[in-house]
């Protein structure tokens, strides 16, 4: 994982205390792969890292509190969701 995302990962368990460690670094995960796959599938210039992790940062300052309740609405995730039945934090 690289060092934006670990960033990424710290502040999103400080916004949401619902979510594991182990959730919140597949959230991160989930999150930057996507953005990173949309944007190559709408045939844009690859921005690098930095333009990735802004925009996941703003995802997460907006929606990180609420991202535990994304499960209930979208069955299809929560195999990748679910995984810890303990919390480490």
């Amino acid at each position: 994982m690289h060092e934006a995302q670990k960033k990424l990962v710290e502040r999103l368990l400080e916004l949401n205390s619902f979510i594991s460690v182990g959730q919140a670094q597949t959230w991160v995960e989930l999150l930057w792969e996507d953005f990173e796959a949309t944007y190559a599938k709408a045939g844009r210039k690859y921005q690098g890292e930095e333009v990735t992790e802004k925009v996941v940062s703003q995802w997460i300052e907006n929606y990180g509190g609420k991202l535990h309740e994304f499960v209930a609405e979208n069955p299809k995730y929560k195999e990748f969701l679910t995984d810890d039945k303990k919390k480490l934090h």
